[in-house]
């Protein structure tokens, strides 16, 4: 009598082409996720415009006229700050959700086989869709001071592009680590928060000793903010080349581990969770 056995592909080359043969499962739980979030709020997706907006309007009182901290170059203040705050909530709104995603879909897990990367994969889009929605904010901005970027700009999808990777990899390990150890939901929004303290949102990373930067550009952030800043501000802004390739080295070493961790305890979630 022939015995049917369902269970995750062990195979790397399998795992990678299962991603491919979900891709709409996945396409299906990151329009969930995006039309779940502003579902039921009275302004909708004017959210994701408001909350940047309210955050520069404090750094600029706060850093800007009281603790009188430089712009770059002749940039506007406002426009530097919302350049550097884009990127970081991307960020940190991707590693948030990310990390707790497969708690959140622990019904599904638990019933049905699929490759689970899926489920923090599609939350770091869905955050990149607020992203997107954020730089109608930005562009905004820059007419309103009249402020044209250079060609520079159209390497900003790159930076995006490693933001989503400098994302990604932390979630993937904070995912897998928070269904082992519940712990870690506590853990991930004092991360979060460390983070915007210590990376360069509201000021730029020149004001930075240069015996330190090399240390500091240990923070992936780092490195897609000056980036990101540089590529629309242009020559307003500086780009340091040794802290972008720390920063670069520590997003792929961040990446590697977290689907090293993540495909090496994936069997156990749905026992665990």
């Amino acid at each position: 009598m022939a015995k049917l056995v369902i269970e995750a592909r062990q195979s790397e080359k399998h795992y990678w082409a299962d991603l491919w043969r979900y891709r709409e499962l996945f396409l299906i739980l990151a329009w969930r996720d995006v039309a779940v979030r502003y579902k039921q709020t009275v302004i909708g997706i004017a959210w994701a415009l408001l909350q940047p907006a309210l955050t520069v309007v404090v750094f600029t009182i706060l850093f800007s006229r009281l603790a009188k901290l430089p712009a770059d170059g002749t940039a506007p203040y406002p426009l530097m700050v919302l350049a550097g705050m884009l990127p970081w909530q991307f960020f940190a709104s991707a590693l948030s959700a990310s990390s707790q995603s497969l708690i959140g879909n622990s019904a599904l897990i638990s019933k049905v086989y699929f490759p689970r990367m899926i489920v923090p994969v599609g939350t770091v889009v869905t955050a990149l869709i607020d992203f997107l929605i954020t730089c109608v904010l930005l562009f905004g901005m820059m007419a309103y001071y009249r402020f044209v970027p250079g060609l520079a700009v159209l390497l900003s999808p790159l930076f995006v592009m490693i933001a989503f990777l400098a994302a990604l990899g932390p979630g993937l390990l904070l995912t897998a680590l928070t269904v082992r150890f519940r712990d870690f939901r506590f853990v991930v929004p004092f991360l979060v928060q460390f983070g915007f303290f210590v990376s360069p949102v509201g000021f730029s990373t020149a004001v930075i000793p240069e015996r330190w930067r090399l240390l500091y550009s240990l923070n992936p952030m780092v490195g897609v903010i000056d980036g990101f800043r540089w590529a629309l501000l242009g020559g307003q802004s500086r780009i340091f080349p040794t802290g972008l390739a720390i920063s670069l080295a520590t997003v792929v070493f961040f990446l590697v581990v977290g689907i090293w961790y993540f495909r090496r305890t994936e069997r156990t979630f749905a026992d665990i969770i």
